[in-house]
């Protein structure tokens, strides 16, 4: 039995896979995002938007149903926190902070079930996935889509050893990378790290993914090479669109403060 999941298929086909990343908790905003025309899958964020585990089920579900993947990114590696989100359902999982080779073999173990890993059984409320039980379990250790993020100048270094590891997509996280690189986002050493990152994944078959913040910059990334990369956010559309049709009917600027600008 295989699992509904179809961003694994269009990333297995070679084709460009656009998505959108939901930090509010609301399967309107879900299932809006994830029907939208071009969308191939709805980042979940569980690490800093304002979602918990209590939400999880409905917007996989949600997402899913409207023909999306969805992915969720948990607040970091630890077991306990990976396994909720794929038992409510998730197509994959995405796990911040993947800063060795070492913490990416035990996100891993996390995810897939013996012999492979430790994730104990339980897929009672895996319907997201088109499966549940046994068929559900059969399938997901291959199946399911595990990335984990290249954000801290100690995974640059050792992005070949991360390669090589039994993970599906190696997703850039180009604020955090910036930050803990002590460089400008977007200057020249850090365009030279995810150029490295970009290649590394390529040379080990890995999918190579990338945040962005508006379509321009997805249009680049993708042109780069990127197979995967998110477009834009919930929070940071709304607010564009609402200051844009204000500034259209008050005939001035209106100035907006968003969360992922820099």
């Amino acid at each position: 039995m295989s699992l509904t999941i179809p961003l694994r298929r269009k990333l297995v086909a070679g084709e460009q896979a656009a998505g959108v990343w939901l930090t509010l908790p609301s399967t309107a905003i879900a299932g809006t995002m994830a029907r939208t025309p071009n969308v191939s899958w709805v980042l979940i964020d569980a690490e800093h938007g304002l979602i918990n585990d209590t939400h999880l089920y409905d917007l996989s579900n949600t997402i899913a149903a409207n023909g999306a993947s969805p992915i969720v990114r948990v607040p970091s590696e630890e077991t306990w926190l990976i396994k909720e989100p794929l038992d409510s359902g998730a197509h994959g999982l995405m796990v911040p902070m993947a800063n060795s080779a070492e913490i990416v073999r035990g996100i891993v173990r996390a995810t897939k079930y013996p012999p492979i890993g430790i994730r104990g059984f339980g897929p009672m409320f895996t319907s997201a996935t088109g499966a549940l039980g046994g068929g559900y379990a059969l399938a997901a250790n291959n199946e399911l889509i595990i990335s984990v993020q290249i954000e801290h100048p100690q995974a640059v270094a050792e992005i070949e050893e991360i390669c090589e590891e039994d993970i599906d997509v190696v997703f850039i996280g180009p604020f955090d990378l910036a930050l803990s690189m002590g460089v400008p986002f977007a200057s020249e050493a850090h365009e030279t790290a995810i150029t490295k990152i970009l290649a590394a994944a390529k040379r080990h078959g890995k999918i190579a993914a990338i945040f962005c913040l508006n379509g321009e910059q997805a249009a680049k990334r993708f042109a780069q090479g990127f197979q995967m990369v998110s477009v834009t956010t919930d929070i940071d559309t709304l607010t564009t669109a609402f200051a844009n049709e204000l500034s259209a009917a008050i005939g001035k600027n209106t100035d907006v403060n968003k969360g992922y600008s820099m």
